[in-house]
């Protein structure tokens, strides 16, 4: 069953480059108190941002820029060693407050609108599940959304982007070489520090990782059940 989409036109999106393919994927949170005011800031051409769809808590879509057109969703971020996502992305923005005004479970009807919008959206580009994913994985050092309480499972039992569905490991063992933990995150294609140093900067990536594959707990720890879930992902399907 198809989704009801409206238009309510942003002016904030340029042409993408020539040539360019849509093969990425990105879900954002709004951060803002109200969608509406989440839609009027996506089309305020003083502010410089916009996504290409927002949904709001009863899963209404609203339709800002064509998929053909570059929107300014994702700023600067990395994914698979890339950089200006926004050449090759399609974004998609929630409605919630986020972390800042009161972060909340997303509502039944909204993800219901997203997961059919999603299958419309891979129907019409070739988005590998790997490049399905949220602003704090392509940008770990400074986004936390659509965060821990996103149902990221859920999309995957639709055929949505992965989930890395593993036992927790009964004995975990002593942590792995901080050196071994940043190889396989790199491997995934978060853009982490190769230096064999456990700093900040992997901490964020670990964090990253966890809000989205592992979101019981987020402490930056690669423990046992981080790295199962690391191992399960580079053992699946790109």
């Amino acid at each position: 069953m198809g989704v009801t989409i409206f238009e309510h036109p942003s002016p904030n999106h340029e042409a993408r480059p020539d040539a360019v393919v849509i093969d990425t994927l990105v879900l954002h949170y709004t951060g803002m108190k109200t969608a509406k005011a989440a839609l009027d800031r996506l089309c305020d051409p003083t502010a410089g941002v916009s996504a290409h769809y927002l949904i709001d808590e009863a899963g209404r879509i609203a339709a800002l820029v064509p998929e053909t057109r570059r929107a300014w969703h994702a700023g600067k971020a990395c994914w698979q060693g890339a950089e200006n996502l926004n050449d090759r992305s399609i974004g998609v923005e929630l409605a919630n407050p986020g972390h800042e005004f009161g972060y909340c479970p997303f509502p039944e009807a909204q993800m219901a609108a997203l997961e059919s919008l999603l299958g419309e959206i891979l129907a019409r580009h070739a988005i590998a599940p790997a490049r399905v994913l949220g602003h704090s994985d392509i940008a770990p050092d400074r986004k936390d959304d659509p965060g821990e309480l996103f149902n990221w499972a859920r999309l995957a039992r639709a055929g949505i982007g992965r989930w890395p569905d593993c036992p927790q490991p009964e004995n975990a063992g002593p942590p792995p070489p901080i050196g071994e933990v940043q190889t396989m995150l790199h491997q995934i294609g978060y853009d982490v520090p190769l230096s064999g140093v456990a700093d900040a900067a992997t901490e964020k990536v670990v964090r990253a990782f966890q809000r989205h594959f592992r979101p019981t707990r987020i402490d930056g720890v690669a423990d046992g059940e981080t790295m199962a879930r690391l191992h399960a992902l580079l053992e699946g399907e790109p």
